[in-house]
């Protein structure tokens, strides 16, 4: 059995930030669970253009609100409540309204090992 608390992922490697959020990653590739779980803070009024080639992912909104575009398609808005499923490796933007961050729970197969952070096409590399 694994149990992990927010607060001891927090204060350990398993915190990665970015200038447009951070990620508390609580489930990892080396915890053989076959994906991985993370509690994602989109921080307010930011814009991130994200394009999982390698990984799909499913986003359950907690709180606060914003929108995904995807690209070529349509923009959904996103509450509390939401979930997206990008069962396409759909490229899009992810957007938190001003003075509204989100707090989002993603779950990525197959799962990342921690360290990821977006490359300039908004890819996470697959590592094997």
């Amino acid at each position: 059995m694994i149990v992990r608390t927010m607060e001891e992922c927090r204060n350990s490697e398993r915190r990665v930030v970015s200038d447009n959020w951070e990620s508390i990653r609580m489930l990892l590739k080396d915890d053989k669970m076959g994906f991985s779980f993370h509690i994602t803070t989109i921080y307010e009024d930011t814009e991130t253009h994200i394009h999982y080639q390698n990984h799909l992912e499913s986003v359950y909104c907690i709180s606060g609100e914003g929108e995904i575009e995807v690209i070529g398609d349509k923009t959904y808005p996103i509450k509390p409540g939401t979930l997206y499923i990008l069962d396409n490796n759909d490229e899009h933007y992810l957007r938190a309204d001003k003075n509204k961050e989100m707090v989002m729970a993603c779950v990525f197969n197959p799962p990342i090992t921690g360290a990821e952070i977006h490359d300039e096409n908004g890819v996470y590399p697959l590592v094997e």
